[in-house]
């Protein structure tokens, strides 16, 4: 095989590999997930237009100024070009500019936590529509997604209606892990005790992938679901399906739905208890335990024992050399202990509550 052959293969080779790969990250079915593509994209050829010139450049004056190459010009007081300087930090300080404008902008429009404002390119979504309810837990190791508005949940299934918003709210059950789907949109992590929000919506039908993209133990290579992009007809037909399961996910169920388990099955339930998702999130589901969101609400009026009192609670201005100083409240406690002469010491330590 020629020589000129054999280079031609090798630098084919690459796009070879890439042919049977589905470049879904840059190719994806959801309008989120498009512009964060686009984002990549851009930012890429941004950053070629010095890479390139640069590596061209070193390969032409190595070339150019090899040792055996007599005819270059040899120059060696030679030290400095206003033209080339300026060439030099303009051209990355205008890339910067640009780079810097985009994320300015990227960082508020694809913000998750902001409700979308248009189904793709030129539709905006209509007056009618409003978004679709989904309550992601990430357990060990799987996942739970909860329907509160059609009182449905499934662990490891995911569908949504084509061309409808979709309002996610994340949590997890115990290690931290990031729900991801290419298709939809970017990752987004799932903590316990806390909730992230994360708007999204699908675009065309199909069936898509899902995983968490944490690390989190043992069984995280197996914690996969499927993300079905269906029509308005086909939701209503699984959400009917699953309504259609006699299985109720209780308080009880959930608490042994979450112990650790790998490459768990598709399972549905056709109803589900009303304030489960609120338990999960607030660490309460073990009906003995309280809430985390009564324990700031005690907090914040002064601690156990109800409303604030003289003993747990003093107001002090907040700067005390200012005349106008807002009054501000703080928690305190007050105590005495005994020193090795047995003489009495109050002590008082202070905690801002607000």
């Amino acid at each position: 095989m020629p020589p000129l052959t054999k280079l031609r293969g090798l630098l084919l080779l690459p796009l070879a590999l890439l042919a049977g790969c589905n470049m879904v990250v840059l190719n994806p079915s959801g309008d989120i997930a498009r512009q964060q593509g686009q984002l990549i994209v851009i930012s890429t050829v941004l950053m070629l237009l010095i890479i390139v010139p640069v590596i061209g450049l070193t390969i032409f004056f190595a070339w150019k100024y090899r040792q055996s190459n007599k005819e270059a010009k040899y120059q060696p007081e030679w030290d400095h070009s206003t033209e080339l300087e300026l060439a030099i930090w303009a051209a990355p300080l205008m890339i910067i500019i640009a780079l810097g404008a985009i994320t300015w902008i990227s960082t508020h429009t694809l913000d998750p936590y902001r409700p979308l404002r248009r189904l793709e390119v030129n539709r905006p979504i209509p007056d009618n529509v409003k978004p679709l309810t989904v309550e992601v837990v990430a357990l060990d190791w799987k996942w739970l997604f909860i329907y509160p508005e059609q009182g449905i949940a499934t662990v490891n299934e995911l569908a949504a209606p084509v061309d409808r918003p979709i309002e996610f709210k994340i949590t997890a059950s115990s290690v931290m892990n990031a729900f991801y789907v290419p298709a939809l949109a970017g990752m987004i992590y799932a903590m316990p005790g806390m909730e992230t929000k994360l708007n999204a919506v699908i675009n065309q039908p199909g069936e898509f992938e899902g995983f968490s993209a944490n690390y989190s133990g043992a069984g995280f290579s197996g914690m996969r679901f499927k993300f079905h992009g269906v029509t308005h007809e086909g939701f209503d037909q699984w959400v009917q399906k699953a309504r259609a399961e006699s299985t109720e996910l209780s308080r009880e169920v959930y608490q042994k739905l979450e112990r650790p388990s790998e490459r768990e099955p598709v399972r549905r339930f056709g109803t589900v208890a009303p304030d489960l998702y609120d338990a999960i999130l607030n660490r309460c589901v073990d009906r003995n335990k309280m809430c985390m969101k009564q324990m700031m609400a005690i907090d914040a009026t002064g601690g156990i024992g109800g409303a604030p009192g003289a003993y747990n609670v003093a107001r002090k201005p907040w700067q005390p050399d200012e005349k106008n100083s807002p009054i501000r409240s703080y928690v305190t406690a007050m105590c005495t202990v005994e020193d090795p002469a047995g003489i009495s010491i109050p002590r008082t330590n202070f905690r801002i509550e607000e």
